[in-house]
């Protein structure tokens, strides 16, 4: 009897709750609840080349996961000027940073500029995301730089923000937390890269359990030199060297003057670099382990199907190729083409596509996936379809590169001589097949890769005046586009 009781109260309660159901209003014509739009984790490490991937289980799990864009270049390979194109979806023509500092780049010219009031952050923001940013920002930000303010200073479109200045050594470093100044010393719980990790799943669980869309962007330095490992990784790799390619130890035949004096590598140089490498894989071993916590966290809160996560790097790095030390600033592939994957709701798993795309891709991209609009000022486009296995017959042809030099800044982390590679001012286009580059000085650079793939014969010289002559028309017309669909026209450059 008490048994068909609690059954009969159990349906008559059932019955009530469907009936309730049915009264409550249509919510067709309100907008879509806030836990439906998709979140974005953005995994952006610092002087990242394609051939430490081999070294980050977590991505190559990732891209079997999601897409890898095969043909990704960044804007310029340095760090600042690469990422203000990530945050605006601008080259650095438009956002007017071209260096780490001085009066062409750095923190203060982007927002001198006004760049900081039209990121993909401040858009995400305005439609009811909440934002953080976690890591390094732009070249001469300050933690407690309060930019005349009353207390330190954190950029428009942000929620939360946790960044430092120089991290690069991974300890004894400061971190602005939302407005307040918090040091980290030298034990090993103050590696910076594993803090960054365990402020990136407390962001998760909180915007999950406050059932919020979110944009969470974390910003290793590692990396970047000093190439600091964490203790746990100190032993990894024994006798890992530097790759020897076809480029390493060897000049381009008619390399530009900037090149052309490098002498062949020394024995202490090599021994250098192969340390550095192997340093450098050993410090991406925490940057793997950030990424595989990040989405255990997605998966325990329960919004791993409704994320989408993104992995690339500002700039890429040579170590031995055309007889340069470790750096970037170049034209050639190992500096300016760098991973870029991509999974989430709807990306075709284990796909690659490619597609000339960059750095200024981004920013509209994640504004599409959170319904925002692309302003008629962005650079770039929208990658979500060709993530999700759409064709692209009509997509730009080619990439620009953009670069003011020499680099060579006392107080620039990423100053550089001519021995580790310091080219003048220069412009670059990139497609699938070829790099030409025009240099300041009048010299010229021109590489076939479809045969001659790490870029060793620079046949410029040899190229009939009607083929100068469009290229150049080409690469100028691109530095001279201001807008979405002039950069657009002007992506489509000669084949």
């Amino acid at each position: 009897m008490a048994i068909t009781y609690r059954r009969l109260l159990a349906a008559t309660l059932v019955a009530g709750l469907t009936l309730l159901a049915a009264w409550t209003p249509a919510r067709g014509a309100e907008p879509t609840p806030a836990s439906t739009a998709p979140n974005i984790i953005f995994v952006l490490v610092d002087d990242l080349a394609w051939n430490l991937v081999q070294y980050l289980p977590q991505v190559q799990r990732l891209q079997s996961e999601g897409v890898t864009f095969t043909n990704y270049t960044v804007t310029d390979s340095l760090c600042c000027p690469s990422r203000s194109s990530i945050l605006t979806g601008q080259f650095p023509h438009d956002t007017g940073v071209f260096t780490n500092g001085g009066a062409d780049g750095g923190f203060a010219v982007f927002k001198g500029r006004g760049n900081e009031n039209r990121t993909f952050a401040t858009a995400l923001q305005a439609k009811g995301y909440r934002t953080g940013f976690l890591g390094k920002y732009l070249n001469g930000y300050l933690p407690a730089d309060t930019q005349g303010g009353s207390l330190p200073y954190v950029p428009p479109g942000w929620s939360e923000w946790y960044v430092a200045g120089n991290g690069y050594s991974e300890y004894n470093y400061d971190l602005n937390e939302n407005h307040t100044v918090v040091h980290y010393g030298n034990q090993p719980a103050d590696y910076l890269t594993n803090v960054l990790s365990r402020k990136g799943k407390d962001f998760i669980q909180r915007s999950a359990a406050a059932n919020e869309p979110f944009l969470l962007e974390v910003s290793t330095f590692a990396p970047h030199s000093p190439f600091t490992p964490a203790n746990q990784d100190l032993d990894d790799f024994p006798g890992l060297t530097a790759p020897r390619t076809a480029a390493y130890d060897r000049l381009p035949t008619n390399p530009p003057s900037w090149l052309a004096g490098n002498a062949p590598l020394t024995t202490q140089e090599k021994n250098t670099l192969d340390t550095n490498f192997r340093k450098r894989a050993q410090s991406v071993q925490a940057v793997d382990r950030l990424i595989g916590n990040l989405r255990a966290q997605l998966t325990t809160s329960g919004i791993a199907d409704n994320t989408y996560v993104v992995f690339s790097s500002d700039n890429g790095f040579h170590m031995g190729e055309y007889r340069l030390t470790g750096g970037k600033q170049t034209a050639f592939d190992t500096d300016v083409r760098v991973p870029l994957v991509v999974a989430g709701p709807g990306v075709v798993p284990g796909s690659q596509r490619a597609e000339i795309v960059q750095n200024i891709d981004l920013a509209p991209t994640f504004q599409r996936i959170g319904a925002a609009d692309v302003g008629t000022h962005v650079d770039g486009r929208n990658l979500l379809p060709l993530a999700q296995g759409d064709p692209a017959p009509n997509w730009r042809t080619g990439a620009l590169i953009e670069h003011h030099g020499p680099n060579q800044a006392s107080d620039d982390p990423d100053a550089q001589d001519r021995r580790n590679g310091s080219p003048v001012t220069y412009e670059a286009l990139r497609t699938a097949t070829y790099t030409y580059v025009e240099y300041s000085n009048g010299e010229r650079e021109y590489y076939d890769r479809s045969v001659d793939p790490h870029q060793l014969n620079n046949i410029a010289a040899g190229l009939s005046a009607n083929r100068r002559a469009a290229l150049h028309d080409a690469l100028a017309a691109y530095v001279a586009c201001h807008s979405h669909s002039a950069c657009w026209t002007a992506g489509h450059v000669p084949a």
